[in-house]
């Protein structure tokens, strides 16, 4: 059985690890096949934007997403221009992914035409529109500027700005993370075998998620698609560098590296369980949102962080195991060696120099930190986190916004992306007068059977009828402002309220009711769950910790850490890089990523401090705590930044703003807040700290 255990079970593990990412491996670069971009999507069922493009297939032909082709030269469009673009809309009615055409439409200054093309439903609309955007280019007259722009544009930009998620973000996660371990431990084996570990979990992980997306039981888009990744290689590898850190303590105590394995483990399972289970109920904590692109993470995160879990535990033992002391060469652990002094005159090195300050000035430390923090923290009054526009999600070059632009200096700014407004057929005329009075709607039509473009004007001389179904009328009102500005969204909420006075159950969807309807779900989402995400925390803390004052005061510096990592981004969006504000999700996303991956530190530094603690006592078990874990806790700090910055590289602005807020917060709290704030806390308190446990009611080693 022995030899069992120290040689066959390693080797089934690490082959049943190795048949695993085998699997797993072919689907990197994949998993975009079973994602989408689509925002309506990822809306409430209950909103009215999904209401209104679930029954719009009554009123017409079920189709998907506009692209709007606009054609201009400056000093007119010639007579050869507009006989090119009346080509172009034939040509473009014939492509198979296209389901209708509009004419060429010109603008009344003669600068401009416009073609709205519709996709069908099952087109890829990123592979359409790059196609449709060959096809403009080649029919350009010289000296006429053509654009793809409408919400077929946009998602097709979106969808290339996420195209280098799989490669590029890996690539230079795993580079990053790898230099950094070289430069810690000094080891050429080490870094290896931690990053196998987490690309094995990564493996695992894409290879589930894949097939829950295929058969649509979670939902994959580009964002959880980059944050699944960067991920799992952080918590992989933090949970790596603690069973890391015991091994090699326990390399001191044992001559085998089967008696270290189990020192180890005894010693790092409860933690990294804890940590691990903590980030799970975290974002599973998501599942509460109404917003089905928030609640698609949190089944996705907690897959991610379930088998980081299960490869720290079981893959990288096992390589451990397999290469003893030679894994740490040439700075091998030898058996017998001392362990270093942790306190007292003779300890020596940076954690030894921290420990003493918090010894001597525990109070004045914990007081400057937090006042610092809450200084930092002053930036949130300048925070803009109610949406931004669609054609700035994209950082950089973008033909959709360009496009746009030149949309609307020639024809209505919504042109192409109507808002549509479903009511009863009986009130179709009281709903026209209604929407053409509010300020900020051009024209109004209906959805027509009997049109070749699927609409007619509501007006006497046209004599059209609109479309019925089952009592109900769609009527489309096209926008004098671009459909992603703050000034459609404004005429989208009047135009709520004044089709609710003439008929109650009207509801209005389309490109822009859309945002407004993720936006007003994604700030009623974060409301709700930052505090129920507190909460959890703090129960688990409690049971692990065998504590309540303990749990009260590690949360509370997770709040002042947040509130000063969150400041300070807004300072640097809005001054620095003059972001035009933030989603709603960020502030939402940078907290649950910085409580529960910032809990893992605190759950890393406060078992240790208190099974120090049971030995020593609660002021010396604070210092021996900190001694042990400062490097570790450091170290992964370092790491787990390194791998959320980047997420910099994807050029979509709610990437970069996550990355931003995470990698600083999480450098924020292992710098200042684990390795000050919250020792000198507990120092100050002594045995207070863990109350009402046994270890409260003694201030001695038991």
């Amino acid at each position: 059985m022995s030899r069992f255990l120290r040689i066959v079970l390693p080797a089934l593990v690490i082959l049943a690890w190795l048949a695993i990412a085998s699997v797993g491996g072919p689907y990197f670069g994949k998993i975009s096949e079973v994602s989408t971009n689509d925002q309506t999507s990822f809306l409430p069922a209950s909103a009215d934007a999904t209401k209104v493009q679930e029954r719009a297939s009554e009123f017409r032909q079920a189709s998907g997403a506009p692209a709007i082709i606009v054609l201009e030269r400056d000093g007119g469009l010639t007579a050869s221009d507009q006989q090119a673009a009346s080509t172009l809309a034939q040509d473009l009615g014939k492509r198979d992914d296209v389901q209708g055409v509009s004419p060429a439409i010109p603008s009344e200054d003669g600068d401009a035409v416009e073609i709205v093309a519709t996709m069908t439903q099952d087109a890829d609309t990123g592979d359409a529109v790059e196609a449709i955007r060959a096809d403009v280019d080649d029919a350009l007259p010289s000296g006429v500027q053509g654009y793809v722009t409408g919400p077929a544009g946009f998602t097709a930009d979106l969808t290339e700005a996420f195209a280098g998620i799989d490669g590029i973000l890996l690539g230079v996660a795993l580079a990053a993370v790898f230099v950094i371990l070289i430069i810690v431990y000094r080891s050429p084996l080490l870094p290896i075998l931690v990053l196998g570990t987490a690309t094995f979990a990564l493996c695992a992980s894409i290879l589930v998620v894949w097939w829950l997306a295929k058969a649509d039981i979670v939902t994959v888009n580009g964002q959880v698609q980059g944050i699944l990744s960067i991920l799992v290689i952080g918590a992989a590898t933090d949970y790596a560098l603690l069973y890391t850190a015991r091994f090699r303590e326990a390399l001191r105590d044992h001559r085998t590296g089967w008696g270290a394995t189990k020192a180890a483990l005894r010693g790092s399972l409860e933690p990294i369980l804890a940590s691990g289970g903590t980030v799970i109920v975290g974002v599973l904590c998501l599942l509460l949102s109404d917003l089905n692109s928030n609640k698609a993470l949190g089944p996705v995160a907690a897959i991610g962080i379930a088998f980081s879990l299960l490869a720290a535990l079981t893959l990288l033992p096992a390589l451990l195991l397999a290469f003893r002391r030679a894994a740490f060469w040439p700075l091998r652990p030898t058996y017998g060696s001392a362990h270093p002094v942790l306190t007292g005159p003779d300890a020596r090195g940076l954690w030894a120099r921290v420990g003493r300050l918090v010894a001597r000035r525990s109070r004045v430390v914990w007081i400057v930190c937090t006042v610092g923090l809450l200084a930092m923290g002053t930036g949130l009054v300048g925070l803009k986190a109610d949406g931004v526009p669609q054609s700035d999600l994209v950082i950089g070059s973008s033909q959709a916004r360009d496009g746009q632009d030149v949309l609307a200096d020639h024809f209505p700014g919504g042109s192409g992306s109507p808002a549509q407004v479903i009511g009863s057929a009986e009130k179709t005329d009281e709903l026209a007068d209604a929407i053409t009075a509010v300020d900020g709607v051009d024209s109004v039509v209906a959805a027509a059977k009997d049109s070749p473009t699927g609409t007619v004007a509501l007006d006497q001389a046209s004599g059209a009828t609109p479309t019925v179904s089952h009592g109900g009328v769609l009527l489309e009102a096209t926008l004098s402002d671009p459909a992603d500005s703050d000034a459609a969204e404004q005429t989208v909420r009047d135009l709520r309220t004044a089709v609710e006075r003439v008929d109650p159950d009207a509801i209005v969807g389309g490109a822009t009711a859309t945002a407004v309807d993720t936006n007003d779900t994604g700030i009623r989402d974060r409301t709700l769950i930052i505090p129920v995400v507190l909460v959890v925390i703090l129960l688990i803390l409690m049971l692990l910790l065998r504590s309540i004052v303990a749990p009260l005061v590690l949360i509370g510096s997770v709040i002042v850490s947040f509130a000063a990592a969150l400041g300070v981004g807004a300072l640097v969006f809005d001054h620095v890089f003059h972001f035009p504000g933030a989603d709603p999700s960020v502030p939402l996303y940078s907290f649950v990523f910085l409580v529960a991956l910032g809990v893992d530190y605190n759950i890393f530094l406060m078992t240790r401090v208190r099974e120090e603690a049971l030995r020593h006592g609660p002021h010396e078990g604070v210092l021996r705590g900190l001694g042990v874990t400062g490097g570790v806790i450091t170290s992964a700090g370092v790491v787990l930044a390194a791998t959320f910055a980047a997420l910099g590289v994807i050029p979509i602005l709610f990437l970069v703003q996550i990355a931003f807020v995470v990698a600083f917060g999480v450098l924020l709290d292992t710098i200042v807040v684990r390795s000050l704030l919250v020792p000198a806390l507990a120092y100050d308190l002594g045995r207070r700290a863990w109350w009402p446990s046994r270890l409260s009611r003694a201030d001695h080693h038991m």
